[in-house]
């Protein structure tokens, strides 16, 4: 054996030595090297982006159809008697609507940031047992405590579910491709919607079957699809989707040269005290909290409340849930269509600002005019941005904030910022025809629009100083030149 392949072996302590640790990290730097300068071929590229979207795509919309359907099923249940059968009164029901986002604002970030050390298949299938369990359980609740208790613990679950996929995502995908992406996952939002009204219409028929109510059947029965997510999660998304079991070795090859071709975009694996404190005090950060929270007051109350509204437009409780459905998805065909567009065009600025006008004229229908036919169409146009302004403004986030964990941690607390929502649509959606609630929305996207303006302008700024700071017009005096701070990084408006 020669004297260089000695110092390869196992040192006596049972660590490598030394020499390989040097070798092998100067192996990695010129593999990232050479990685930098490789043109992937676009049909062999095409095609593995179509295997990974074959195989990730699905098992993460099922889990996020299940999230929401677990979370929003309380206002399909609220037409079918399940607050007088627990003797909850309306503001009671309201508490219980909003208890919801308390622990899970709460435990968004903390959730995000822990993904790495945990590993994405531990956490993931973790928390989905944990919910799954807890919605099975509410089928089971006699009294307003007990439904309160599992809306704190469903909260407290489900809060890791949306940062951690998203941040599965910029494990897979490049930048430019995860806008469609996002878009798969929050379509699932109005699909649950969708699925949540027709189950919610089968299942209330199941009244008295077992000595039970038809909305205890609602929450056994969609409890137990979320514990079936969680298998498919365990056996379906890798820790390292480079290395996925489905990948041959070319595709192997070919994942290796795109994430260092990401490197920049993904940063170091190491935890930094330093990120967590740039993430804290970015601009960025707080455009994008505003917009979500104004968005997600949308998001909560529409998607909660659905059901109701339409049974104050005179429907039945049956048929309130059944003519949600048409409306889920058409919101769901626009969301994938605009967001098709974004991926294409790499804008998000004007897309959230033009979807957001149709919410704001679909509002003022609602509360001005009284005739049945044009007020279900403004719920149409409302769909129209429900949930297609709050993906966009999460991927609008995401491929704009370098390296991960500064990104982990922007994302999880903008979630929080966003989520906290929740909390006020639960209040101000106390009763129908829920004129205080949908002018309250009103006025939120009145304010979302200034933000979207105000952000947009921002991140052009941004690109501008950076350009000048390229050609020498201007000295870089910049606090953050890290990161998504680079110069070389250009922000995606």
């Amino acid at each position: 054996m020669h004297t260089a392949d000695a110092q390869d072996e196992v040192a006596p302590d049972g660590r490598l030595s030394v020499q390989k640790e040097i070798d092998r990290e100067m192996a990695d730097e010129t593999c990232a090297g050479e990685a930098l300068d490789v043109v992937l071929d676009p049909q062999k590229e095409q095609k593995l982006l179509v295997k990974l979207d074959m195989a990730f795509v699905p098992i993460i919309m099922l889990t996020y159809l299940s999230c929401f359907l677990d979370r929003s099923n309380i206002g399909n249940v609220k037409v079918a008697h399940m607050p007088e059968d627990i003797n909850a009164s309306d503001s009671q029901f309201s508490i219980a609507v909003s208890i919801f986002y308390v622990t899970y604002v709460l435990f968004e970030a903390p959730w995000a940031v822990l993904m790495k050390k945990l590993t994405p298949r531990n956490i993931l299938t973790g928390l989905c047992i944990v919910w799954s369990l807890t919605t099975i359980f509410t089928g089971f609740i006699e009294s307003v405590g007990s439904l309160y208790a599992t809306r704190l613990i469903l909260g407290a679950c489900e809060a890791g579910l949306f940062p951690c996929l998203n941040l599965y995502l910029t494990m897979v995908y490049r930048r430019e491709e995860q806008a469609k992406r996002v878009s798969y996952l929050m379509s699932c939002a109005a699909i649950s919607g969708a699925v949540g009204g027709l189950l919610a219409y089968g299942l209330l028929h199941m009244d008295g079957i077992g000595g039970k109510a038809g909305w205890r059947w609602v929450y056994i029965i969609e409890g137990l699809f979320s514990a079936a997510c969680a298998i498919l999660i365990w056996f379906g998304l890798p820790n390292n989707p480079a290395e996925a079991y489905f990948l041959n070795e070319e595709e192997r090859w070919m994942m290796r040269v795109r994430n260092e071709q990401r490197r920049k975009y993904m940063g170091s694996d190491k935890f930094s005290w330093e990120e967590m404190r740039i993430a804290l005090r970015d601009p960025k950060l707080l455009f994008s909290g505003v917009i979500q929270f104004c968005q997600d007051i949308l998001l909560y109350g529409f998607s909660t409340f659905l059901p109701t509204i339409l049974q104050g437009m005179g429907y039945d409780s049956l048929m309130s849930n059944v003519l949600t459905v048409p409306v889920y998805i058409w919101s769901a065909i626009i969301f994938i269509a605009i967001a098709f567009c974004s991926d294409r065009y790499s804008k998000f600025a004007s897309y959230i600002f033009t979807t957001n006008v149709f919410g704001i004229v679909g509002y003022i229908l609602l509360l001005t005019v009284g005739n049945t036919a044009v007020q279900y169409f403004a719920t149409f146009l409302i769909g129209i941005t429900t949930y297609t302004a709050v993906g966009l403004n999460v991927a609008w986030l995401n491929v704009n904030i370098a390296p991960q964990y500064r990104r982990a941690l922007e994302i999880g607390l903008q979630q929080t910022m966003g989520n906290c929502a929740g909390i006020v649509a639960g209040q101000v959606y106390r009763q129908a025809p829920y004129v205080l609630g949908n002018g309250f929305s009103l006025g939120s996207l009145a304010v979302a629009q200034v933000a979207v303006t105000g952000f947009g302008f921002y991140l052009r700024r941004e690109n501008k100083m950076k350009d000048q700071i390229l050609n020498g017009e201007k000295e870089d005096t910049r606090r953050v030149q890290t990161g998504d701070g680079s110069v070389d990084f250009k922000y995606i408006y």
